[in-house]
């Protein structure tokens, strides 16, 4: 009987020291199955930092590697197991998601980078504190409110709404004593805190000395549609494979109906910054998304890849992009503007992903035993 067609490596955190079995998450059972279903062998490998050498040497045996790793938790930010995943895809191994992809795609300065793309919006970079104090406050008085997001990051990390008057705009330029109102993503309920613009600098300087002080702030318009949630677009390389929807707490269609709001409106989102993490998930020919499956597709896609220099074959195994509603357009469509893109540790993620990831995995395996 011959043996498995080739060994993938997945990758997630966690400790298997001596005595310990490696653990991952009971959603990534789905991928083991879809691998061994082609031939692949699928070996587990926890990472954590102070086993480094060891998940190196694992690495360097296997044929491919697909990765669920956070960019930043409590134990810290990933950067040495980025290091390793270079250097094991130098060695001949096939990294699902190479951490230079991640880097150039998977962080809030794709915001930036593609803000004149169908998808952006009024959307700024600060590189530095000294450009973040000087050219803030005058944005926030002409727009009212304004939403901060560090370049890296996750869960809601560092993700301030900050709000002046009114939220209206066209207020005075605010200085370090004025009052403002905050919410940070990461609470994910109604809170808000009153401080002083200055006390708000102040919490947003780690986004800078982050990475060796080469950190950046992202300075991005407030969806004012945020009441009518999030859509999340998962792709498996260039290929769409399915969706999400996420709401605010209360503002799902049946809570609408239980609470007698009108189904269009975007009740209460003016004090709605983090979304709860409950998903519904639906298949890639879901008829409510097929616009923006479309513009996705054909033309935001192609033009991130442009403007990024990403071949297709670089783009992620699995990855996704996050789409806020926009403004309707004067026909009463809806637009959409990019929130975010994930490409370190998409999970959940709709069961069409599997066998797709499966199969540009097989590819990949195969590939590699070609050269």
């Amino acid at each position: 009987m011959s043996g498995p067609a080739g060994q993938v490596a997945v990758v997630f955190r966690g400790d298997a020291g001596p005595g310990q079995a490696p653990a991952p998450s009971p959603r990534l059972a789905p991928v083991f199955s879809a691998l061994a279903g082609l031939g692949l062998a699928a070996e587990p490998v926890p990472y954590c930092g102070i086993r480094a050498e060891l998940v190196r040497d694992r690495l360097l045996a296997m044929d491919a590697e697909l990765a669920w790793v956070d960019p930043v938790t409590a134990d810290g930010d990933r950067s040495i197991l980025d290091t390793i995943l270079r250097e094991v895809a130098e060695a001949g191994v096939w990294v699902g998601s190479h951490p230079d992809i991640i880097a150039t795609m998977g962080t809030k300065e794709v915001l930036y980078a593609t803000r004149e793309l169908g998808w952006g919006t009024d959307t700024h970079l600060y590189a530095t504190l000294g450009e973040f104090r000087r050219q803030f406050p005058a944005r926030l008085a002409a727009d009212g409110i304004r939403v901060l997001k560090p370049s890296k990051g996750n869960g809601g990390a560092g993700i301030w709404k900050v709000m002046l008057g009114d939220c209206q705009g066209g207020a005075p330029v605010p200085g370090p004593g004025t009052m403002i109102r905050v919410q940070h993503a990461r609470i994910r309920d109604e809170a808000f805190e009153d401080v002083l613009l200055a006390e708000l600098m102040t919490r947003c300087e780690p986004a800078f000395a982050a990475y060796g002080g080469t950190g950046t702030l992202i300075d991005q318009a407030f969806a004012r549609r945020i009441g009518h949630g999030l859509i999340r677009c998962y792709l498996v390389k260039d290929r769409l494979v399915g969706f999400a929807r996420q709401y605010p707490k209360g503002l799902s269609p049946d809570e609408r109906a239980v609470n007698g709001l009108d189904p269009d409106s975007g009740a209460a989102a003016g004090t709605i910054m983090g979304l709860p993490s409950g998903k519904t998930m639906y298949a890639p020919g879901e008829p409510a998304f097929v616009r923006l499956r479309e513009r996705l597709e054909r033309e935001w896609l192609p033009g991130m890849q442009a403007v990024l220099g990403i071949g297709t074959e670089s783009l992620p195994a699995l990855w996704d992009a996050d789409f806020l509603f926009g403004p309707q357009t004067a026909g009463g469509e809806d637009s959409y503007v990019l929130c975010e893109i994930n490409a370190s540790s998409v999970i959940p993620f709709p069961p069409e992903a599997v066998p797709e990831l499966a199969s540009v995995t097989l590819r990949a395996v195969a590939a590699k035993a070609r050269r």
